[in-house]
């Protein structure tokens, strides 16, 4: 999966934290439109890997390129084509929801009309479009998940990382999070997702990554049937 179809080059990337290894010697390769599972369990280097490519971090070695862009020198140039969804939810909590995604929309130069047609539209879908105009302090730990999906989207990127981005939903707002990460994948965006959920695996994911002590110890197909035993293995 390199080449010029690939969106994402990892190559012999580090990432040390004092004198803990939490990523050792990594190298893989992402094609554009592929849909990826991150799996491991606390502490395998999942966080870390995404931060690595998101630009929020830097390595320690090796290098990471987006696109052609390496991270993290030329990180602002890649922002408008990275949708990051973290632990941490990065809204304004004295904003309300329709207020948050309109600061984000300037951000990114969304046109003024077009922004507030694709909130409402992402409002509607995450199950907030009744709670628009409260401001997002007084939101739920998943009404504030909810939200930071649609965020993340609502620039339309090209990578789309996401954290545990099912932690704190219900299941009608899961549910609602597949449709949209399965627009996301059949409108060609490319896809990273982590997650420890293995009983509600994203049906339109084609492959999984599996981190161990900061190593890759699974690179392949999704087998639904028999990723529990995968994962555990490759965990072992």
């Amino acid at each position: 999966m390199t080449g010029e179809r690939a969106i994402i080059e990892v190559e012999q990337l580090s990432k040390v934290f004092g004198v803990l290894p939490a990523l050792q010697r990594l190298d893989f390769s992402v094609a554009r439109g592929e849909f990826v599972l991150l799996l491991g369990a606390n502490g395998s280097g999942k966080s870390t890997l995404l931060r690595l490519l998101s630009g929020l971090s830097k390595p320690s070695a090796g290098t990471v390129r987006i696109g052609g862009w390496e991270l993290p020198r030329e990180a602002m140039e890649l922002r408008a084509q990275i949708g990051l969804v973290a632990h941490r939810p990065l809204l304004y909590e004295n904003l309300t929801a329709r207020e948050n995604l309109a600061f984000f929309g300037r951000l990114y130069g969304i046109e003024r009309t077009e922004c507030e047609t694709r909130s409402r539209d992402l409002l509607r879908q995450v199950g907030l479009l009744r709670r628009a105009d409260t401001l997002v302090r007084s939101f739920s730990r998943g009404m504030k998940q909810r939200l930071s999906i649609a965020r993340a989207v609502l620039h339309q990127p090209d990578l789309l990382l996401l954290d545990e981005p099912y932690s704190g939903l219900d299941q009608r707002a899961a549910e609602s999070l597949d449709a949209l990460l399965a627009t996301a994948w059949q409108e060609g965006r490319t896809i990273i997702l982590s997650t420890h959920q293995l009983e509600r695996l994203p049906q339109t994911a084609g492959r999984a990554l599996i981190l161990s002590r900061g190593r890759v110890a699974y690179d392949g197909a999704v087998e639904e049937d028999e990723m529990i035993p995968i994962y555990q293995a490759a965990s072992a």
